[in-house]
């Protein structure tokens, strides 16, 4: 019964990070003439900020419902960036320095690399399928 309670959790919190990410960005995209992402930057960064202080401050206060509904649900679907970034800061936390950089380094490379190879791989198929 406790997983159904926290898959809902999440779900719920999921569904409202994912609104929330959409809302942000466009709020920003439409009233900033660019084509920077800056919606994007500025949901990620937040998300970030959001983690970080909600970790902090939850820690031994909220029960692991309400803990996943807002970190994995809500910021999970905000933003997995933060989740990125909290997983190198708490790696830095803890002296480990080289898995930290190694973390951030091929997150960013070989994912920037999947994203390119997938649509690679999509625009072939696309194609074969005319």
């Amino acid at each position: 019964m406790e997983l159904i309670k926290q898959c809902l959790a999440i779900g719920v919190g999921g569904f409202l990070g994912a609104l929330s990410r959409y809302g942000v960005t466009r709020l920003i995209q439409d009233r900033v003439e660019t084509t920077f992402p800056l919606g994007t930057l500025i949901v990620n960064l937040s998300g970030c900020f959001v983690l970080g202080f909600f970790n902090a401050v939850a820690e031994g206060r909220l029960s692991a419902g309400w803990r996943l509904g807002i970190a994995v649900g809500f910021v999970g679907a905000y933003t997995t960036f933060s989740t990125l970034m909290f997983d190198s800061s708490t790696l830095m936390g803890r002296g480990e320095m080289y898995k930290a950089g190694l973390n951030l380094l091929v997150s960013l490379v070989i994912g920037l690399l999947a994203v390119r190879l997938g649509a690679v791989c999509g625009n072939g198929l696309r194609v074969m399928g005319r």
